[in-house]
C-alpha cells in the first residue's frame, strides 16, 4: 500500500471528535488505535513524515512501461481475490477478543510459490498400478532423475516387482539403484523432498495417504483417465522438472503507479506456483458417545476412545451400506446438534473434494484456496436439504441417531471402509497439514482449465447473432 499522509486528516478529525465529546483517550487506547490502523493499512502506514513525503513525490513520476503494467494488473487481480485484511476494531469501544494463539490470515496467491531452502535430493515416484501404458514413462522418468539429475528415487516395492519391469534388461541397472518401501511398514515421511505422480487423480490421493503429517511438494503428470488434479503434461517432463528443481533465490521488484505494490518476479521468486489443498483431520471414536437430552450436547465417556486417525484429501463419506433402510445420522457442529440426515448418507469434503463425489451429489464446486468444509447429503428424503458450506475452523461430528434402524458405513477417500455402530462417532475438522500441489500455469488458471477440459463446465453451442435487425422481436416504442 502507498505510504502517504492521506490518513492524517482522519486522525485529526478523530482527535477533534473525541475532544468535542469531552473525553481524552488514554495512552492504552491510543496504542490500540495505532495497532488497528497498522493492521488495516499495512506496515507502510507506520513510516515517518519524511518517508511519506518521499513516497508522495515518487508518485509524480510513475513507471509506465508495458511490462510493469502487466505485472501490476496480474498482481492486482490476485491481491483482491481474497479481499483485504478485515479491521478488528468496531467503533470507538468494541473489538474482537484478542487471542495470542490464533492469527487472522488471508493468503495472497501471488506469494504461494515454491522455494527450496536446501537442494532436493530424494524424490518419490508414484506410478499407477496395473497400467502397462505407464511402464515407458516410468522408466524414462527414473532414468532421468538418477542419471541426469543425480537424485535418489524412492518407489513402492510392488512397483519394482512388476513382471514387465523385471523382464526389461535395459532397465536393470536403474532398478538396482531404486530405493523401495512398503506402505504401512516403512516410514518415509522424513526423507522425501519431492513427490512425482504418474497417473490420474488417484495417484495424488494415494500420495496424500502416505504422509499423515507434513507433505512434500507434489508434481502430478496427467497419465490417467480424468486428470482434474494433474495439470502437467508428460511430453515436457524434463523441462518441467528442471524448473521445479532449479535453485533460485527470492527477488522482489517494486513498481509504482497510483499506489505502491511489491510484485514477485515469476521467473526469479520461487520455482513454481503452489496451491495448498487443505485436508480433513478425521478421528473415529468407538463406543464412547453419551448424549445430553436437555441441551443436545454430547460427551465421551472413555479417556482415549480414538481407534483411527487419518488425513483425508477429498472427502469422508458416511452411507447406509448394504442395508435397505434409510441412513439416519446426527450432525453436530462444535458439540451442538444442527440436523439429522435421513437418506442414503452424507459427504463431508474439502474444496478439493468438491469436484469429486460432492459434485455428483449436487454440491457447488469450490476453488481449493477457499478455506471451507462442505456438507452434502446423498439422496436426502427431504426437498429442502441443500448442501452447505461451513468455516474451515469448526469441528463436525457424525453419529448414528438413537432412532436409527441400522448401522452406517464410513470411508475415507474411498479407502479403509468400516462400520459405524450406536455409540460410535466421527470427528472431522480442517487439518494443519495441506497438500502443496504444484501448478503448471497458475492457481486460478489451472483450476478453470480442469473444469473445462475434464468436466466440460458450461459447454453449449454458441448463440448466433441476428443478421438483420428486422429479425429482432424487440420493437421501438
Amino acid at each position: 500500500m502507498e505510504c502517504s499522509g492521506e490518513n492524517q486528516p482522519d486522525e485529526v478529525a478523530e482527535e477533534q471528535s473525541c475532544a468535542a465529546e469531552g473525553h481524552k483517550k488514554s495512552p492504552k487506547r491510543r496504542r490500540e488505535m495505532k495497532r488497528s490502523r497498522r493492521r488495516v493499512n499495512g506496515p507502510d502506514q507506520a513510516c515517518s513524515g519524511s518517508e511519506r513525503r518521499g513516497h508522495a513525490e515518487s508518485h509524480d513520476t510513475p513507471e509506465t512501461s508495458e511490462s510493469s503494467m502487466k505485472r501490476l494488473d496480474k498482481c492486482r487481480r490476485a491481491h483482491f481475490l481474497h479481499g483485504p485484511y478485515p479491521s478488528t476494531h468496531f467503533g470507538p469501544k468494541a473489538c474482537i477478543l484478542p487471542n495470542p494463539t490464533s492469527i487472522m490470515h488471508i493468503q495472497d496467491p501471488v506469494s504461494q510459490r515454491l522455494v527450496w531452502n536446501k537442494p532436493a535430493l530424494n524424490v518419490l515416484v508414484i506410478r499407477k498400478i496395473r497400467d502397462e501404458n505407464l511402464l515407458e514413462p516410468f522408466k524414462e522418468l527414473c532414468s532421468f532423475l538418477i542419471q541426469e539429475k543425480g537424485l535418489s528415487v524412492y518407489v513402492e516395492k510392488k512397483v519394482v516387482e512388476d513382471e514387465a519391469l523385471m523382464a526389461d534388461e535395459s532397465f536393470c541397472s536403474i532398478r538396482r539403484q531404486l530405493c523401495t518401501f512398503r506402505e504401512g511398514f516403512d516410514d518415509i515421511s522424513d526423507c522425501i523432498d519431492l513427490i512425482v505422480c504418474l497417473g490420474g487423480d488417484g495417484t495424488l490421493l494415494y500420495a496424500s495417504s502416505l504422509f499423515q503429517g507434513s507433505v512434500p511438494p507434489v508434481m502430478a503428470f496427467h497419465l490417467g483417465s480424468l486428470g482434474f488434479l494433474t495439470p502437467f503434461k508428460f511430453e515436457s517432463y524434463k523441462t518441467e522438472v528442471d524448473k521445479v528443481l532449479a535453485e533460485r533465490s527470492g527477488h522482489y521488484n517494486v513498481t509504482e503507479q497510483s499506489f505502491k505494490l511489491y510484485i514477485q518476479e515469476p521467473n526469479r521468486a520461487g520455482n513454481a506456483a503452489v496451491v495448498l489443498r487443505s485436508r480433513l483431520k478425521v478421528k473415529v471414536l468407538k463406543g464412547s458417545l453419551q448424549r445430553d437430552q436437555e441441551n443436545g450436547s454430547v460427551t465421551h465417556t472413555h479417556a482415549n476412545p480414538v481407534t483411527l486417525q487419518l488425513q483425508v484429501l477429498n472427502e469422508v463419506v458416511v452411507d447406509r451400506g448394504p442395508s435397505s433402510y434409510l441412513s439416519n445420522v446426527d450432525l453436530y457442529l462444535d458439540g451442538r446438534l444442527i440436523t439429522s440426515v435421513q437418506g442414503d448418507g452424507v459427504i463431508v469434503s474439502t474444496p478439493t473434494g468438491s469436484t469429486a463425489y460432492a459434485a455428483a451429489a449436487g454440491a457447488s464446486m469450490i476453488h481449493p484456496n477457499v478455506p471451507a468444509i462442505m456438507v452434502t447429503p446423498i439422496c436426502p428424503h427431504s426437498l429442502s436439504f441443500r448442501p452447505i458450506v461451513v468455516p474451515a475452523g469448526v469441528e463436525l461430528m457424525i453419529a448414528l441417531s438413537p432412532e436409527a434402524r441400522n448401522t452406517a458405513w464410513v470411508s475415507f477417500d474411498g479407502r479403509k471402509r468400516q462400520e459405524i455402530q450406536h455409540g460410535d462417532s466421527i470427528k472431522i475438522t480442517t487439518s494443519c497439514y495441506p497438500v502443496p500441489s504444484l501448478c503448471c500455469h497458475g492457481l486460478v488458471y489451472d483450476w478453470f482449465e480442469s473444469l473445462a477440459e475434464c468436466l466440460h463446465w458450461n459447454i453449449r453451442k454458441k448463440q448466433t447473432h441476428l443478421s438483420d435487425a428486422s429479425d429482432s422481436t424487440d420493437t421501438d416504442t
